[in-house]
This record gives C-alpha cells, structure tokens and sequence, in this order.
C-alpha cells in the first residue's frame, strides 16, 4: 500500500515543483500554495459522490455528454469555482504567472488523489501511464485555467473575458481528451499521443507568454 500511494503522489508532487520552482515565492505564497493543493485534495470525493449519482440515474450516457459533462464540465467547473472562491477573491496576485501556480496546485491535489484511488483499484503497473496521461493532463488544465484567471486579476480591463476563458477552455480541451478516450478504446493512444504533444505545447506557451506579460 505505502508504495501505491508513494507512486500515486510522485507525479503531482514532481509537477508542482516544477511549476512552482520556476519562480521565487515567499513564505505567505507557499503556505497558500499548499493551502490550494489541499482544496483539490478535498474536492474530488463531493467530485466522485455527484459522479456516481448522475451515472447510477442514467444521465449523460452517451460519450460526448459523458465527456464534456459528467466529466470534463463537472471537474473543472468546480476546480474553477473554488479558484475563484478561495483563490482568487481573496489572494494578492503580483503576477500572472501566480494564477498558474494556484491553477496547477489545485487541479494536481485533485489529481493526486483520484491517482491514488485508481491505482488502489488496479495496481501499480499502470502508475506509468498514469502519469503520463490523467495526471499530467490535469497539472496542464489548470496552467490554462490559472493563465487566464491570473490575467483577469492583473489586467482588470479584460477581466471578464479572460475569467470566461479561464472555464471554457480547460473544460474543453478536458472533454476533447475524454472524448479520444472513449472512442478510440483501445487505440486510445493513437488519439492521445499528439493530443497530449498538443496540450503541453499550449500550456508550457501560457507559462511562457505569462513570464514574458509580468516582465
């Protein structure tokens, strides 16, 4: 068990150093930090609870609503409300690139444990791939997410539009990557392969053009 859950953790733990140790934080900030990968810890089992509802009474059965949904609208939504609720209405944001690392910390504490769960569930063999895909995928949603919510805090003219962009997208590109799942079944990885080349390459774009805007 002590090497399942050590294996479940590492990538998100590795994630958000590099994402994090990018820039210099202050104490405050790393206490917030790990105060935000708490919240995503917390907020997957009420995730998991409305999950199961909706798939034991039958909604969003077919794959686009089962992926853009129950899945893609459901965790990123809430990964973004609680952004928003305890995040950004309440942290002093220096930077944009600080709405990264709050976006990153929060969707890696969700990561971190729906990692742990499956890999409970189905072994330590899969902790590779694990890590390489859902784990990694959600540490790359929430750049996206922080990116736009770190702009709509700093450039406050663009506020709105930067705040719709900071849901629209990751839940997009979060159904996008479900959606490959359940269609190309066991291909999937014909599918995800560029897709994940392509979700890396945006994010590590955002991570760039946010250090380039906070210069």
């Amino acid at each position: 068990m002590f090497a399942i859950v050590t294996a479940a953790m590492a990538p998100g733990m590795a994630l958000l150093s590099y994402f994090y140790l990018r820039n210099h934080y202050s104490i405050t900030t790393k206490g917030l930090v790990f105060r935000t990968f708490l919240i995503g810890v917390l907020l997957v089992f009420p995730v998991m609870v409305l999950q199961y509802a909706f798939t034991i009474e039958g909604y969003f059965t077919k794959p686009f609503t089962r992926s853009f949904i129950l899945y893609a609208f459901v965790e990123e939504f809430f990964k973004w409300f609680l952004l928003w609720a305890f995040v950004y209405q309440h942290a002093t944001f220096s930077r944009r690139y600080d709405g990264i690392v709050f976006g990153v910390s929060l969707s890696l504490g969700f990561a971190t444990v729906e990692n742990v769960f499956y890999l409970i569930a189905n072994g330590l063999e899969t902790a590779f791939g694990r890590a390489l895909l859902p784990v990694s995928s959600h540490a790359l949603y929430g750049v996206i997410m922080g990116y736009y919510l770190g702009r709509a805090k700093v450039e406050t003219e663009n506020c709105k539009k930067h705040m719709l962009l900071s849901i629209v997208l990751p839940v997009a590109l979060h159904g996008t990557y479900d959606f490959i799942l359940i269609i190309f079944d066991i291909y999937f990885l014909i599918g995800l392969i560029p897709f994940m080349l392509l979700l890396w390459w945006v994010a590590l774009n955002k991570v760039k053009q946010a250090n380039q805007l906070d210069q």
